[in-house]
C-alpha cells in the first residue's frame, strides 16, 4: 500500500480514463483497492462495493467497513471522486441501488471490474456444503449480477466501454491436487472461476454490436489478505502438493495486486481496444504446470 498512497499524494499519474466511470466489485482491500487506486490515478471516477463483513465459511478475516474508508481516502488523495458502498455482490437488488447512486453522481459509467471474491478451500468450514454454495454465490452469480447491474447505464454509452471479470489460474485448473485436498470449498472456487469464462464468452459475443468489450483475467498467486493470512498458511502446509501446484514457472517475487491493475488498465484502455472474448492468464507461467 505505500506505493499507491506515494502516488496517492502527488495526484494522477495520467489521463487516459479522464472524465471516465469505473465500477469495482471487493473494492475494501487486496486487488479491488488496487484497482481502485490506479484507475483513480489515470483520472476515473469509482463506484465501488464490498460486503465488508465476514462469511461462516471463510477460514481467515475478510474486509471490513474501515478497509473500504482507507479506499475512499486513497482514491480522494489522487483528486478523483468516489461513491463507496456497502453491498453483497448475491444480492442483485443492491447492486442496482450502488449503481445508480454512483450515475446519479457522475453521469455514466464506462467500466466494470467484476473483482470480489472469496476462497473458502481453508479450514473445517470448507467441507461444509455453504462454502461450495457461497463461492458460487459470490464468484459467479455475484459476477453476473455486477454486468447485469451496470448494463442499462453502459449501453447508452455511445462510445462503449469495457468489463473485465476476475478469475483466476483455478480457471484452468483444479484447486484440488488428490483426495486429502479435495472440499466443497476447493470445489466452489474452482467451478465458479471456471464458469466465469463462460459468462465472459457469453457477454463478449452479446455486446461486441454496442462496442462493449468484455474478457477475464486469471492471476495465479497474489499478496493479499485473501492468500496471505494463517489458515492459508496452515492449509499449504497441510497440502504441500497443493502449494506445489501454486508455484510459478518464472521465478521472483509473488506478484502484487498493483500487477494485476495494470492488465486492467490494458484491457479497458486504448491498448487494449481490439481485445475482447479473451480469458488472459496473469500467472507467471503457473497453469503451462
Amino acid at each position: 500500500m505505500a506505493d499507491q498512497s506515494a502516488r496517492g499524494e502527488s495526484g494522477s499519474t495520467g489521463d487516459i480514463f479522464r472524465d471516465k466511470v469505473v465500477f469495482i466489485t471487493g473494492a475494501a482491500r487486496g486487488q479491488g483497492r488496487a484497482h481502485a487506486v490506479r484507475f483513480a490515478e489515470e483520472g476515473a471516477d469509482v463506484i465501488a462495493v464490498d460486503l465488508c463483513d465476514q462469511l461462516d465459511s471463510v477460514a481467515y478475516p475478510m474486509a471490513t467497513p474501515e478497509d473500504l474508508d482507507e479506499t475512499v481516502t486513497l482514491v480522494e488523495k489522487t483528486g478523483r471522486r468516489i461513491v463507496a458502498e456497502r453491498g453483497d455482490v448475491r444480492d442483485r437488488e443492491r447492486l442496482a441501488e450502488v449503481v445508480a447512486r454512483g450515475v446519479a453522481e457522475f453521469g455514466r459509467l464506462d467500466f466494470v471490474i467484476a473483482n470480489a471474491g472469496i476462497l473458502p478451500a481453508a479450514g473445517e468450514q470448507a467441507h461444509d456444503i455453504t462454502a461450495f454454495t457461497d463461492a458460487i454465490g459470490v464468484m459467479l452469480n455475484g459476477v453476473y449480477f455486477t454486468i447485469e447491474a451496470a448494463l442499462p447505464t453502459m449501453l447508452r454509452n455511445p462510445d462503449g466501454g469495457a468489463i473485465v471479470i476476475t478469475s483466476s489460474a483455478a480457471g484452468f485448473k483444479s484447486v484440488s491436487t488428490d483426495l486429502d485436498s479435495m472440499s466443497h470449498g476447493a470445489a466452489g472456487y474452482t467451478a465458479a472461476k471456471h464458469g466465469v469464462v463462460g459468462l465472459m464468452r457469453h457477454f463478449a459475443t452479446s455486446l461486441a454490436e454496442k462496442n462493449i468489450r468484455v474478457n477475464s483475467v486469471h492471476p495465479g498467486g497474489v499478496a493479499t489478505p485473501m492468500v496471505l493470512n494463517e489458515a492459508m498458511a496452515g492449509f499449504v502446509a497441510e497440502h504441500p502438493s497443493f502449494g506445489e501446484s501454486q508455484r510459478p514457472l518464472l521465478t521472483g517475487p509473488m506478484m502484487e495486486a498493483e500487477d494485476v491493475s495494470e492488465t486492467m488498465l490494458y484491457l479497458c484502455g486504448p491498448a487494449g481496444r481490439h481485445l475482447t472474448g479473451v480469458a488472459l492468464p496473469l500467472d507467471a507461467g503457473l497453469t503451462l504446470k
